[in-house]
């Protein structure tokens, strides 16, 4: 019986620290009222690795888990598109990065660039971007098998990603999901973002039901 209470009270605390996680600017609907199309860079990564990877491998491992979760969020996006379940649209990442490599925005130099800077040379009305603290490599894949050792150990713990939408024009912060990363969460990056995005569909600001259901409110 005990067994049982203990699980009932971690679902009910991870779905209340769900929601502590998602933040939305009570200016949103003021600040994204003309927003048509976003743009969805690569995510800013550190790696806390325990083998001994050299400085120049471990900044390309991090790239490469950035560039993962860009591509993981317009492949969920993408088929939402395709259900028509978004108010608004998401910008090609490969023509989002060519834009971005024909102005000399790198990897290593996008983070000195301002949001109203990105926007306004990608020619986009918002960006979609975050940061990932990970010890592991999850675009590789990672097991997902989990027992009650890896959680008292903190084995089970991979890190944490933050994804955040902001405007454009202003710069302004609209939306943020931050949320930790285990072995529940996906056995690697496209199964991580799917499972977030599911969690935070109803909070998702862009979704259209949402939009419905403020509308009805």
């Amino acid at each position: 019986m005990k067994k049982y209470i203990l699980l009932l009270s971690l679902i009910i605390s991870s779905g209340v620290y769900c929601q502590k996680n998602i933040y939305e600017s009570i200016r949103f609907d003021e600040l994204s009222e003309t927003h048509r199309i976003l743009a969805i860079v690569p995510f800013l990564t550190n790696l806390d690795l325990d083998d001994t990877s050299s400085k120049e491998e471990l900044g390309t491992l991090e790239k490469e888990e950035g560039y993962a979760v860009q591509n993981a969020l317009e492949t969920y996006f993408s088929r939402g598109k395709k259900r028509k379940k978004f108010t608004i649209a998401f910008q090609d990442v490969e023509r989002t990065n060519a834009i971005l490599a024909e102005n000399n925005i790198t990897y290593k130099n996008m983070d000195v660039y301002t949001i109203e800077e990105l926007s306004k040379i990608l020619k986009v009305d918002g960006i979609i971007s975050g940061t990932l603290d990970l010890n592991i490599l999850l675009s590789k894949g990672v097991s997902t098998n989990f027992n009650l050792v890896d959680f008292f150990m903190g084995n089970s713990t991979f890190g944490r990603i933050g994804i955040k939408i902001s405007d454009g024009k202003s710069g302004k912060l609209l939306w943020k999901y931050e949320k930790e990363i285990t072995k529940k969460t996906g056995k690697n990056t496209l199964a991580l973002i799917e499972d977030m995005m599911k969690r935070a569909a109803r909070k998702f600001p862009y979704e259209k039901e949402r939009l419905k259901r403020k509308r009805r409110d």
